[in-house]
C-alpha cells in the first residue's frame, strides 16, 4: 500500500476516524493495539509473508531489551547486544545482500580463472527492512549504553516499530523520541492537525508534480537501451537530482504529516540540502535520520574525530561506504558511497575558503556528479555514463529535445513554471518545513498557495506512472 494511491486514501481514513474514536474512550493499550493492527495491515498489503520478519525483530529486541536491563553482568550484556545485533542485521544481510555477495564472490574467482558454484536465493526483498531493522537496533544499542530505559509495555514496543506512516521509508526514527509517544493519552489536536494536512498535501505535490513528471525524462536518458550524448547524462544528473530529493523528502513530508494529524512527531529529514555551501552541511541536511544513525552507531564508536587525522579519514571512508552498501546490494551504491567519502575527506583536508555562491556552486556540482552511480543500474552502465561525459565531442542535445516531447507543449511550459517557483520556494524556506514556512506569511499568500499546490496536483501530477517512491527500494 502505497501513499500516492486510492487504496492508501481509504485505508487513511478509515484509521483516523477509528484512531480517534478509540482514543477518546479507549485504553492507550486499545489505542495501540488497533495502530499494529492497522499498521500489519499496512505493510501486508504488499505481502503477508514479510510480516513475520518484522515481527520477529520486534519480538527479539523486546526480550533483549528487558533482559539488558535484569543483567548486571558485563559479559552477559554484551551477549545479549551482540545478539539483537546478530538477529537484526543477519534478518537483513540474508533478504538484502546474500545473494549479493554470492554472486560477487563467484566473479571474483572466475577473474582468477577459478570455477566454483554456490546456491543463491529465490527470495523477494521485503520492503522497508533496511529501515525498520535500523530502528529497532537503535533501541537495544541504547538500553544497553543506559542512555533509555527499556518498555514493558510490549503493544508501546510494537507499534512503535510497526507505525506504518514512517515504516517503510523513514525517518528512522529513535525510541527515545518516538516510542514515549506511544505510552501517553492523545486528543485531537485541531491546529496540530491542520500542521499535519499543510506537510502532507507539500509532500504530495513534490512526488506527483515535481518528482514523477521530471522522473518521466530522468527514466528515458538512463535507460540501458539508450546511448545519450555527454550533455545528455549531465541534464539527466541535474534532473535526477530534483527527482530523488522531490520524491524522497515529499514521502517524508508526508509521513510526518499524517502523523502529525494522528497526534506524533516524527524528526525532521531533510532542510533544503541542495541550498548547502559544503558537502559536510549537505550530509546534515539530507536524510538526516540516517545520517545521525550512522554517525551516533558508526561513526563515534569507530573513535569519530577524536582519533588521529589518519584515524578520522578513515571513519569517515568506512561509515560512507557502509552507508552506500545500506542503500543497495549492488557495486554501484558501493562506489556512491565510496566517492562520498573520499570528496568529505579532500574537503576536510583542503579548506579552501570561498565566496558562498562559489561553495554552493562547487557542492551541488559534486552532489550532483555523484548522484550518477547512484543512478547507474550496474557498473558497466556507469562506466557508459562516463565514457559519454568525458567524450566532449560528443555533446548534442537533440536528443534531449526528442525526450521532452512525451510532454505536450503547454504542459511543459506549465511544469517549467512550477518547478522554477518550487526551487524558489526550497530557497526561500532555508531550514524551515514547509508548515513553519507558510504559516510566517499572510493570510492572503497562504490560501493562494493552498489553491496552488492542489490545483497543481490535480491537473500536473503525474497519475499515470507506476505509484512507488524510490526509497522503498531500500
Amino acid at each position: 500500500m502505497i501513499f500516492n494511491s486510492v487504496d492508501f486514501l481509504l485505508f487513511f481514513a478509515a484509521f483516523f476516524f477509528l484512531y480517534w474514536g478509540i482514543s477518546n474512550k479507549g485504553s492507550i493499550n486499545v489505542k495501540n493495539a488497533f495502530t499494529i493492527l492497522a499498521s500489519y495491515l499496512f505493510y501486508g498489503w504488499w505481502d503477508w509473508r514479510f510480516l513475520g520478519l518484522i515481527a520477529l525483530s520486534s519480538a527479539a529486541d523486546y526480550s533483549i531489551g528487558i533482559a539488558l536491563q535484569r543483567n548486571t553482568r558485563e559479559r552477559n550484556r554484551k551477549l545479549l547486544l551482540y545478539g539483537s545485533i546478530a538477529i537484526n542485521l543477519g534478518i537483513l544481510a540474508t533478504f538484502k545482500y546474500f545473494n549479493f555477495f554470492v554472486e560477487s564472490l563467484q566473479e571474483l574467482a572466475q577473474s582468477f580463472s577459478m570455477q566454483f558454484s554456490l546456491t543463491t536465493l529465490n527470495i523477494v526483498l521485503p520492503v522497508g527492512i533496511s529501515f525498520y531493522t535500523f530502528q529497532t537496533l537503535s533501541y537495544t544499542i541504547d538500553v544497553y549504553k543506559g542512555k533509555l530505559s527499556p518498555t514493558r509495555n510490549i503493544l508501546s514496543f510494537f507499534a512503535f516499530v510497526s507505525f506504518f506512516p514512517q515504516l517503510v521509508a523513514g525517518p528512522i526514527e529513535r525510541a527515545s523520541s518516538l516510542l514515549p509517544q506511544f505510552e501517553v493519552k492523545k486528543k485531537l489536536d485541531y491546529h496540530q492537525c491542520m500542521a499535519g494536512l499543510r506537510l502532507t498535501v507539500w509532500g504530495f505535490f513534490k512526488k506527483l508534480v515535481i518528482a514523477d513528471n521530471v522522473g518521466v525524462l530522468v527514466d528515458t536518458i538512463f535507460s540501458a537501451d539508450q546511448t545519450p550524448t555527454g550533455a545528455n547524462y549531465l541534464i539527466g544528473a541535474i534532473l535526477f537530482a530534483i527527482q530523488i530529493y522531490a520524491d524522497f523528502s515529499g514521502y517524508s513530508d508526508i509521513a510526518i504529516g499524517i502523523s502529525k494529524t494522528l497526534g506524533f512527531n516524527l524528526m525532521s529529514n531533510f532542510k533544503t540540502p541542495y541550498f548547502a555551501k559544503s558537502l559536510n552541511t549537505f550530509w546534515q541536511r539530507w536524510h538526516i535520520s540516517l545520517s545521525t544513525w550512522f554517525r551516533d552507531y558508526l561513526y563515534i564508536p569507530l573513535g569519530g574525530n577524536r582519533k588521529s587525522s589518519s584515524r578520522v579519514q578513515f571513519n569517515l571512508f568506512i561509515t560512507f561506504l557502509l552507508s552506500g552498501l545500506w542503500h543497495g546490494a549492488n557495486v554501484t551504491f558501493l562506489i556512491w558511497g565510496a566517492l562520498h567519502g573520499i570528496a568529505l575527506i579532500a574537503e576536510k583536508r583542503i579548506q579552501i575558503k570561498a565566496n558562498k555562491w562559489i561553495a554552493w556552486f562547487c557542492t551541488f556540482t559534486v552532489v550532483v556528479l555523484l548522484w550518477l552511480p547512484f543512478r547507474a543500474e550496474s557498473a558497466s552502465h556507469l562506466v557508459q555514463i562516463v565514457r559519454s561525459i568525458i567524450s566532449f565531442s560528443n555533446y548534442s542535445t537533440a536528443e534531449f529535445q526528442l525526450i521532452v516531447q512525451q510532454f505536450s507543449t503547454t504542459r511543459f511550459i506549465a511544469l517549467v513554471v512550477i518547478l522554477i517557483a518550487f526551487l524558489a520556494v526550497e530557497k526561500n524556506m532555508e531550514l524551515q518545513n514547509f508548515h513553519d514556512w507558510i504559516m510566517r506569511k499572510n493570510k492572503f499568500t497562504r490560501y493562494a498557495s493552498y489553491y496552488i499546490l492542489i490545483l497543481s496536483i490535480l491537473f500536473l501530477g503525474n497519475f499515470t506512472v507506476k505509484p512507488s517512491f524510490i526509497y522503498f527500494q531500500f
